[in-house]
């Protein structure tokens, strides 16, 4: 499901960092602050506010945004901050999580969705079951029949993307950008030893998931 990013106060550098955000997952919003408020009323509804806090900002106007009756309840709010911001940070600042800059796409990507997890709990929108396989996004937890399942982070963002993309066929290409991004330079074994890994993680006695696409790729098969 793809979740609605306002991202606030982007530099050039942070409109960068949202791009590399996998299109098909997140759907990312640029704006000042003095704008934000309007933009969570009027073009919402979005589901996390990323602010950028690495720059100053008028503190007045940033508690306004932040106040219940202007963000609601289940909007996850992530500010980011420089290393020397952290010891003077307003502990009474309404935000779910910090994460400080510079950050990877990676580690942005992993904070919105375990700010959203803490928001929202877990709910049917975020349960994909196939046979015996069962992925709990929201708290990024993977089981067959009923076992836990260890997985790295790769191999969870694999399952993940497969999962989400059910027998549509996924190049070994498309899973390099969409997974490992667009600037990782490895080649096509490197999705092929991961889908070994992760194949030997959730199949076996009777459980297939994964299909091999002979010469193409790879293809998460229905339940």
């Amino acid at each position: 499901m793809m979740q609605a990013i306002l991202l606030v106060n982007a530099t050039e550098e942070l409109q960068g960092l949202a791009e590399d955000l996998n299109p098909a997952d997140w759907s990312v919003t640029t704006c000042d602050l003095p704008e934000a408020a309007r933009r969570l009323s009027e073009e919402g509804p979005f589901d996390a506010l990323l602010l950028n806090l690495t720059e100053d900002l008028e503190q007045s106007a940033v508690r306004t945004l932040l106040r219940a009756e202007v963000t609601g309840d289940r909007l996850a709010i992530i500010a980011l901050v420089q290393p020397q911001q952290l010891a003077d940070l307003d502990p009474a600042l309404a935000v779910d999580d910090f994460i400080v800059h510079p950050a990877g796409w990676e580690e942005l990507a992993a904070r919105i969705r375990r700010a959203l997890r803490r928001r929202r709990g877990s709910s049917s929108e975020n349960i994909i079951r196939s046979g015996d396989l069962l992925m709990d996004l929201a708290n990024y937890k993977v089981f067959v029949a009923d076992r836990p399942v260890e997985l790295t982070y790769k191999e969870y963002e694999l399952l993940r993307f497969l999962a989400t993309h059910r027998d549509q066929v996924c190049t070994r290409e498309t899973l390099l950008n969409r997974v490992w991004g667009y600037d990782f330079y490895g080649g096509a074994r490197t999705v092929d030893v991961h889908i070994r890994r992760l194949r030997s993680k959730i199949e076996g006695h009777g459980h297939t998931f994964i299909e091999t696409v002979r010469n193409v790729g790879y293809r998460f098969c229905s339940g």
